[in-house]
């Protein structure tokens, strides 16, 4: 873990109520995808633990949603501002268990840590398909991201208003996969764990007071003891899930 200060590229809308940001800093202790950043706000006395979406060695790009006053006022911040962020947080996905057909399943907000993680699994040399899943069409952000890579992508939306109708489960079976790496929330992390056919890395969504460890607020049972899932996590093997 390291505390930087980072500073804003842009921070710009995507829908109606996500945003992305890039923050220029120094991004030498993010290790993995999967693993997230934590942001300090003026006013507020938690931190905001937010995925990360892409890292290079000058800057990190985060996508946020709108929901509540943390998140309300980080929308107003624009370029040349300065955070507080701590960085290296987190258990990722280790690309070289991913098996070599990976099929990874993003719902919602947790589409943007699938980015970082499809760049790195394309960079090992491993076949990589994407579903992203949302209420409407009007939530959709980021397939052109996926499709610039050259990542087979498939949107489904819960009224059918874009791309295939229902959840993401309605469409693994249109995929051939050896290995599943998912985020997002909970009720779709357990259909997807129920509907996969091969074993799985699974990031958990959380409400975090440190974001590092020591207060043991999101603390989990698994088939291994408990774990921390800011710590421990968010990425957990299917295997030891316990719902």
């Amino acid at each position: 873990m390291k505390q930087s200060i980072f500073t804003i590229d842009y921070n710009i809308a995507l829908t109606s109520d996500v945003y992305k940001m890039r923050l220029i800093g120094d991004t030498s202790d993010i290790k993995r995808p999967g693993e997230f950043v934590n942001i300090k706000l003026d006013g507020f006395y938690l931190r905001r633990p937010i995925s990360v979406f892409d890292c290079d060695e000058e800057a990190v790009t985060i996508i946020y949603k709108v929901v509540g006053e943390g998140t309300e006022y980080m929308k107003t911040l624009e370029y040349g501002a300065q955070l507080d962020v701590l960085t290296g947080l987190g258990n990722g996905y280790d690309v070289d268990k991913c098996g070599d057909k990976v099929l990874l399943i993003g719902g919602g907000v947790g589409v943007p840590p699938m980015y970082y993680l499809a760049k790195k699994l394309l960079e090992a040399g491993k076949t990589v398909s994407m579903i992203m899943g949302f209420n409407k069409k009007e939530e959709i952000f980021a397939k052109e991201d996926f499709e610039a890579l050259g990542v087979p992508t498939y949107v489904t939306t819960v009224d059918g208003s874009e791309g295939i109708k229902g959840f993401v489960t309605n469409a693994m079976d249109m995929v051939e996969y050896d290995c599943v790496c998912t985020c997002g929330p909970e009720p779709m992390l357990r259909a997807v764990y129920d509907a996969s056919k091969t074993t799985g890395y699974y990031s958990f969504e959380e409400r975090m007071g440190c974001g590092f460890g020591a207060c043991m607020g999101c603390s989990c049972k698994t088939k291994y003891g408990n774990k921390r899932i800011c710590k421990d996590g968010p990425v957990l093997v299917k295997e030891e899930i316990i719902w």
